[in-house]
């Protein structure tokens, strides 16, 4: 009879420290939500992009435009929607620039 009352504390203690573990880890915190863009530096971002690609069908897309567009992109991976809006403005200025560039009148050469 000892025995088996031994055995049934045994068991109770392995259950209670199972349980125990069990606890502990629902309590681990849980890693950290990526954050997400918003919509208004999504709408930016895609704007842009087309932008820069009609304003490069007419070679007239600036290197400048092209890395803040990069810029952007890369924010955006990371979830940065203030850098992506920050980095669209450069690039769309640049882009609207390129394109208003084509109006202006060629160099003449050799007066």
């Amino acid at each position: 009879m000892q025995k088996v009352l031994i055995a049934l504390a045994c068991a109770t203690l392995l259950g209670i420290s199972g349980c125990a573990e069990m606890e502990k880890k629902a309590q681990a915190p849980a890693t950290p939500a990526k954050p997400v863009l918003s919509e208004a530096a999504k709408a930016a971002l895609a704007t842009a992009q087309a932008d820069a690609k009609a304003a490069q069908a007419k070679n007239a897309l600036w290197t400048t435009a092209q890395d803040a567009l990069k810029a952007a992109e890369t924010a955006a991976a990371a979830g940065d929607s203030a850098t992506v809006m920050k980095q669209t403005a450069i690039a769309q200025e640049h882009i609207k620039l390129g394109l208003g560039q084509l109006n202006y009148p060629p160099i003449p050469v050799g007066n």
